[in-house]
């Protein structure tokens, strides 16, 4: 029997957002994160590179969608992308809050240099938004979205049970919001996907996912 083409590029989908989770479980820092036992230099550094990155979504995925519209591609998925540019405003200032709360300036924060996954997962999404396949953004939003669906409520309610990280109760800003959103975020995700049956536009997708599951654990200082 032929296997129906959306099971055969989404599993590739699937299979990135799974071995995302598996490589982070496997890394040291990410693994206590999880694990609630994390210090506060190594969680405070990974909220630093998150608000690096986070502060781009919104752009990024309105770049997306405009030019997904000038090229008269896609309706729905380019009104998707606009729609998750909006619900993505301003969460880089949830990272701001936790890292306040955790004894960052904004000056501190911004002093800090992006590190080199952060500067490698800026260009090649502004490349994919500005030059390449600009709903390949959807493969990013895909793995990142299964991320905090698997690991962001269970991380908050550990590092608040573990109570390792002094006034942790009011630096999860940022895991919680993505842990209450997301879930219904990846679910619309997949249904609007179905309409996709280009297999270049398969491939863009799975490359996007590919590459943020191959720079994510970057993120994360070892």
């Amino acid at each position: 029997m032929q296997t129906h083409p959306y099971t055969d590029w989404t599993s590739a989908l699937e299979h990135e957002a799974r071995m995302l989770l598996e490589d982070l479980d496997a890394h040291p820092v990410a693994q206590r994160l999880f694990d609630g036992t994390i210090d506060t230099k190594d969680y405070a550094g990974w909220l630093v590179q998150t608000y690096h990155y986070v502060r781009w979504t919104t752009p990024l995925l309105s770049m997306a969608g405009e030019r997904l519209k000038r090229l008269g591609q896609h309706t729905a998925l380019a009104g998707l992308l606009l729609q998750k540019a909006s619900e993505e405003r301003g969460h880089e200032r949830w990272l701001l809050a936790d890292l306040r709360n955790l004894g960052w300036t904004p000056g501190q924060i911004h002093r800090t240099a992006r590190c080199p996954a952060v500067e490698a997962y800026v260009a090649w999404n502004r490349f994919t938004a500005e030059g390449g396949a600009p709903l390949a953004f959807l493969g990013t939003s895909y793995v990142l979205e299964c991320l905090s669906v698997h690991r962001a409520s269970a991380a908050a309610d550990r590092l608040v049970a573990r109570g390792a990280i002094p006034n942790i109760r009011k630096a999860l800003t940022f895991l919680r919001g993505h842990a209450d959103a997301d879930g219904d975020h990846v679910t619309e995700l997949r249904e609007v996907l179905r309409s996709l049956t280009n297999p270049r536009e398969h491939a863009a997708l799975v490359l996007s996912a590919r590459t943020t599951r191959a720079l994510y654990p970057g993120l994360f200082p070892r």
